[in-house]
């Protein structure tokens, strides 16, 4: 299941093609199946779109939506938002587009914020 999931998560990043922050998402994804400290969250910037990718535990009580609002907060209108469960892991995405492409997301204070959110 595992295989697949990998499989799964390479196909998605092949089809929205390679960027220096997927080397970062990988080296998360790693860390994460070889058991490594959760929640662990990976913020993507391509411009005028946003990918946040959260991994945590079933244990970790947070608010999904809390995610969302801090994106929209900062100036970014989520596209789309899923969670899927493997093991007794959750694997959270959101999609986000920038809402003003002249003024843009400034992505270090939605990490920031993301950051105070989840740890």
């Amino acid at each position: 299941m595992e295989n697949l999931k990998e499989r799964k998560e390479k196909a998605m990043r092949s089809q929205l093609g390679s960027s220096n922050s997927d080397i970062g998402a990988i080296a998360a994804e790693n860390a994460v199946m070889k058991g490594s400290r959760l929640p662990v969250l990976e913020l993507r910037d391509s411009g005028s779109s946003i990918e946040v990718m959260l991994i945590s535990g079933l244990n970790k009580n947070f608010m999904f939506y809390e995610v969302i609002r801090v994106l929209e907060e900062q100036g970014a209108e989520v596209v789309s938002a899923n969670f899927s469960t493997v093991g007794n892991k959750v694997f959270h995405v959101v999609h986000a587009q920038v809402k003003i492409s002249r003024v843009g997301v400034d992505t270090s204070t939605v990490w920031q914020r993301l950051q105070d959110l989840l740890y």
